[in-house]
């Protein structure tokens, strides 16, 4: 079946999510399967908002329950595992906080996956009371997220946590 994104045109931020996110709960909702779900999500925000470089999921290591795995992403080549509390995405799964970086640069301890990379938000999902993946998304130009992103993006992953438990 196929599935059409069609975002708004506005230059403002929230007009596009808006636009967005009911769209992408549609794309998920008669799937089940999480890893197809998981890269429709990622494709769906890279191609909507034209900053985007990278758009993944890290999800939770099954084997080391302080570590997180690269997940389905769209962009290049990236890390594959992260420490919680190394780097941005270490960070937010740690702190179960929203992590929003201006400059990559100035991040202490920022794991440099691409250099292309200049501003970057990670989303914790949060499952009984556990971070269980984060949404990580970088930009190629600095000072890209702001809270506009962060509440959106934080309202995303509430409407679609449920299928980290269907896989």
């Amino acid at each position: 079946m196929a599935f059409k994104i069609e975002v708004t045109e506005s230059k403002v931020k929230a007009e596009k999510y808006e636009s967005l996110l009911p769209q992408i709960v549609a794309l998920i909702k008669n799937e089940n399967n999480l890893i197809a779900n998981l890269g429709n999500v990622c494709s769906a925000l890279k191609y909507s908002f034209e900053s985007f470089i990278w758009v993944g999921f890290y999800l939770k290591c099954e084997d080391n329950q302080d570590e997180l795995v690269l997940g389905p992403f769209q962009g290049r080549v990236a890390c594959t595992r992260i420490s919680f509390g190394k780097g941005v995405c270490g960070k937010a799964a740690e702190s179960k906080k929203t992590v929003i970086v201006e400059n990559v640069d100035e991040f202490t301890g920022h794991i440099v996956c691409d250099p292309m990379s200049k501003s970057e938000i990670v989303v914790p999902v949060i499952a009984e009371g556990e971070v269980i993946a984060v949404l990580d998304i970088d930009s190629g130009e600095y000072s890209s997220f702001d809270d506009t992103d962060k509440k959106y993006l934080e309202m995303m992953i509430e409407n679609i946590k449920h299928i980290f438990s269907e896989k």
